[in-house]
């Protein structure tokens, strides 16, 4: 007889069953983007329509998914609406930046991210982790999204900056909420194409932070060239220096190079931290599946000392993380704007179309997955894994603008939760009640409090 316990469904908006009136759609999209979809959105390989801002297509067919952003995806840039979001932030970043300038900075940031480099990582992001969790050696209640927060920031700084970030993590982590819940909405006007020079109230209550992130990367790359000064030769040979070095006639400009460490400090820790978060909280609700990860850690790390190794072999604790981002993807909206019109088949794609890759839907789409609102890391386990469509599962993106920090994050999540759960068992309380929003990145409402309790071995 079966006694697999019935898998855990995490919380989730339910699909609206009518479609909401232009003024509700648009406060709906300012709190919370995630509830606007409705039924046939996670039905329906595409949709259609007439937007509050122009033409919309939501494409949900992995087909179209892969001609949207590869097999044509020199036809389309980053939407309008999405730049307007992005670029006060992030400027001439390798997300926001279009064009030569995005292939410049890609071209520069290319060496970092090898093989080689990031399993460099690995042993500065076990130790990271591992002066981390003394915290919990009590025990006690802590805010675990709050947490992740600052142990990703914690490992960011040590692997591409060398420990050396302008700043306290602890009021860094503080802002980072902050700017994400001011300049990381959608503002109505934008949503509209108001014309530019109309001032946006989203912007305007970001501008404090904003300047606070700019003077850390200010403060950052003065601290660095004055080592330059003082001692060339003992440099290290990280993504800040290596940045600072493309700079140049032909390579960046000091604004690009600026704007791209804000990028990987604002957002490359950001995406982690969360699918560590939910994570976390989705094994706590399958104690099930947490006794099969945790089993699997043990056994892993009593034979192997190398944490290079332990992404390959820890395919149930992998299954876990990757059925978390399948559940709550970091960037749950891809948004699109073709710059000449087109067919795809019988669909027609106008020129400025908003066209939506939302991993959020596609993760969760009635005709893609089965029981695709429930737990279920069996999904990613080998022999499963390979069934799954390349462009029906999208936690960092397809083509071109991929994730250049896919690899690293993968490492570093399996080493974070490695040490984390081979040493400490983390709980729900009554308390703990999240709620997905999406504020750039998957965001739960009411943070994670958990308790953790000192595993006895």
């Amino acid at each position: 007889m079966d006694t697999q316990p019935a898998p855990f469904i995490p919380p989730a908006p339910k699909p609206r069953t009518t479609p909401p009136s232009t003024l509700e759609m648009i406060r709906i999209v300012y709190r919370n983007p995630l509830e606007l979809w409705g039924e046939q959105t996670y039905n329906e390989p595409w949709i259609s329509a007439k937007g509050a801002g122009g033409p919309l297509v939501i494409a949900n067919d992995p087909g179209l998914i892969r001609h949207v952003l590869v097999d044509n995806a020199k036809n389309y840039k980053m939407a309008t609406v999405r730049q307007k979001i992005l670029r006060p932030i992030l400027r001439d970043g390798l997300l926001t930046a279009e064009g030569e300038v995005w292939k410049r900075s890609r071209k520069a940031m290319a060496p970092v991210f090898t093989p080689r480099h990031i399993f460099g990582f690995a042993q500065p992001m076990l130790k990271r982790t591992r002066e981390f969790v003394t915290r919990y050696e009590d025990g006690g209640t802590s805010d675990i999204a709050h947490d992740m927060t600052l142990l990703t920031y914690d490992i960011l700084a040590e692997t591409l900056f060398s420990g050396e970030i302008a700043g306290e993590p602890g009021s860094f982590a503080s802002q980072i909420d902050r700017l994400f819940e001011t300049m990381g909405r959608v503002d109505p006007l934008d949503l509209l194409r108001a014309p530019d020079w109309l001032p946006r109230l989203t912007r305007i209550r970001g501008r404090k932070t904003m300047a606070y992130f700019r003077k850390i990367v200010t403060d950052t790359v003065k601290m660095r060239e004055e080592k330059f000064r003082r001692d060339p030769d003992g440099v290290p040979q990280d993504f800040l220096t290596l940045l600072l070095k493309a700079e140049g006639p032909d390579g960046l400009t000091r604004s690009e190079v600026e704007d791209n460490i804000i990028t990987f400090i604002g957002a490359g820790h950001e995406t982690t931290a969360r699918a560590l978060g939910w994570t976390l909280y989705c094994l706590a609700e399958s104690p099930w599946e947490r006794d099969r990860v945790e089993q699997e850690i043990d056994a892993v790390l009593a034979r192997e000392p190398d944490p290079t190794k332990w992404l390959d072999a820890m395919p149930f604790t992998r299954a876990a993380f990757d059925e978390a981002l399948r559940l709550y993807p970091p960037a749950p909206s891809i948004n699109r704007e073709p710059i000449v019109p087109e067919m795809w088949g019988d669909l027609y794609i106008p020129k400025h179309a908003a066209v939506l890759v939302m991993p959020w839907v596609v993760h969760r789409h009635r005709k893609l997955w089965d029981r695709p609102d429930a737990f279920l890391p069996e999904r990613f386990h080998p022999g499963n894994r390979e069934k799954i469509d390349r462009f029906q599962y999208l936690p960092f993106g397809a083509g071109p603008r991929v994730c250049i920090g896919a690899s690293f994050a993968m490492q570093e999540a399996i080493i974070a939760l490695a040490i984390m759960l081979s040493r400490f068992r983390f709980d729900t309380t009554s308390e703990t009640k999240p709620w997905p929003v999406q504020k750039l990145t998957t965001q739960p409402q009411g943070g994670l409090p958990m308790r953790v309790t000192p595993r006895a071995l």
